[in-house]
């Protein structure tokens, strides 16, 4: 079936979602307004963009992942795209065809190649981060894909052989030691493994944890003294999966909970509280007060992404919310900060697992079961409560405000905010850099092509 035929059943890949298949370099990219000469560096943003016509019924989480990349310097920026060349996606190309169903209609290869293939294609489309010297592309279903500089593939990175399982997309840098905190959930036991790599990127902890259910758990939350997990009902059902069906479903009836591990007190394991059911797929931050450890985050009712024939609703939106978790009294408290749909949360990653003032979400102008349109982005003031949004444009779409920041100021919001930004009207893209104090446009760096909406991505600094 050809891409278009599938496009019109399919909103994940027609609009702001179509695929492009081409990978460029450009130099001497038209800027209107400026880029300040602080920002000196790369800015880099993962998602999916499958390279061939889809095997079965098409999810956005299913494409390969491509990276698109500006680089600023000197007040002057050229464009990169490259895809992620997974081993997957490098034996459909050579057989020149999908080979792999997704999360919404799984199919494994066929039998003559699963053993090469395997049964899942690690697309690394969801992030990208820096660490110890390496870049490395993540999708929480497998392990992370390292590139070099130029954005080409250097294959699979599993730590010197020490990382068992997969890596999630949200690993947490400690700004204070240097240290990679993250986990891997499996649908197999055990469900859940913990880790820790030092500032070199060594592993230097693992262990595992048990739950009594295998959950889709995309985020989590970390702080000076504690990792926060958030055992929530999204859960999986391998069966259904490998007879084709979807490979996750909400399932509120086994309850929900919140679990605390002491970073200093691995060997303690996790304290768990249980709460009612609701989900999260991205936190903001987290931060110790006390004996409590407060956490901030984009939260729904239920699950909000239909990995199969369920239907969503076009109510169940996340919001911005606070908890308050006391492992040693067993207590949680919740708190709406914001009555607004939004998502992407980001802060200044110097602050991340200490108190943070301000947060950056990205603003929706349409949350529907089929599509969800960010447009601008909205800061918050924690402290007083506040908020101020920017809108890009009448027509933008826009995805994740990743935080940069000027290296010759102090202040938490001393920085700009970078996003990627289309107009739904035109083919045009472009980087859009604003001042994160001010919360206007500074420069637009305009780019060669239409960007698709992606998910995650970060500022690399020239060191």
């Amino acid at each position: 079936m050809s891409l278009e035929s599938l496009a019109s059943a399919n909103p994940f890949l027609i609009g702001q979602y179509e695929p492009v298949r081409d990978e460029l370099d450009v130099e001497g990219l038209r800027v209107t307004g400026r880029i300040p000469l602080a920002l000196d560096g790369m800015y880099i943003r993962n998602g999916p963009n499958p390279q061939f016509d889809p095997l079965t019924r098409y999810h956005v989480f299913d494409g390969d992942g491509m990276l698109h990349a500006v680089r600023l310097g000197e007040g002057r920026a050229s464009y990169h795209n490259r895809y992620v060349e997974s081993k997957g996606l490098l034996i459909e190309r050579r057989e020149g065809e999908a080979l792999f169903g997704g999360l919404s209609e799984f199919r494994m290869p066929p039998e003559e190649l699963l053993a090469e293939a395997g049964m899942m294609k690690n697309t690394a489309n969801t992030n990208i981060v820096k660490h110890g010297g390496r870049l490395l592309a993540l999708m929480e279903a497998g392990k992370p894909i390292e590139m070099n500089n130029e954005l080409a593939t250097l294959g699979e990175w599993d730590f010197a052989g020490a990382l068992i399982g997969p890596m999630t997309a949200h690993p947490k840098e400690d700004p204070e030691t240097g240290e990679l905190l993250f986990f891997g959930y499996s649908p197999f036991p055990p469900y859940l493994r913990f880790h820790q790599a030092d500032a070199s990127g060594t592993l230097i902890n693992s262990i595992e944890i048990n739950l009594p259910n295998p959950v889709m758990m995309h985020d989590f939350a970390v702080s000076r003294r504690h990792v926060v997990f958030f055992d929530l009902p999204a859960v999986f059902d391998l069966d259904a999966m490998l007879a084709g069906g979807a490979a996750i479903e909400w399932a509120p009836e086994n309850g929900a909970r919140i679990g605390v591990l002491d970073r200093q007190a691995l060997e303690l394991g996790v304290r768990w509280i249980e709460v009612d059911p609701f989900f999260v797929f991205h936190f903001l931050n987290a931060y110790d007060d006390g004996d409590t450890v407060v956490v901030e985050g984009c939260r729904s009712d239920r699950l909000n992404v239909s990995f199969g024939d369920d239907i969503v609703g076009d109510t169940v939106r996340p919001s911005l919310h606070r908890w308050r978790i006391n492992p040693l009294a067993g207590t949680v408290s919740e708190e709406r900060l914001d009555d607004r749909p939004a998502d992407f949360p980001r802060i200044n990653d110097a602050f991340a697992g200490l108190k943070s003032r301000y947060g950056y979400l990205g603003h929706t102008r349409s949350w529907q079961e089929d599509e969800v349109v960010f447009d601008g982005v909205t800061r918050h003031d924690l402290q007083e409560g506040t908020s101020v949004t920017h809108i890009y444009g009448d027509h933008s779409v826009c995805g994740e405000a990743v935080f940069a920041p000027d290296p010759d100021r102090t202040e938490e919001d001393a920085g700009w905010l970078l996003n990627i930004v289309s107009d739904q009207n035109s083919t045009e893209s472009a980087l859009v850099i604003l001042d994160a104090q001010e919360m206007t446009e500074v420069g637009r760096v305009h780019l060669p092509r239409r960007v698709p909406f992606g998910f995650h991505g970060n500022w690399m600094a020239q060191q």
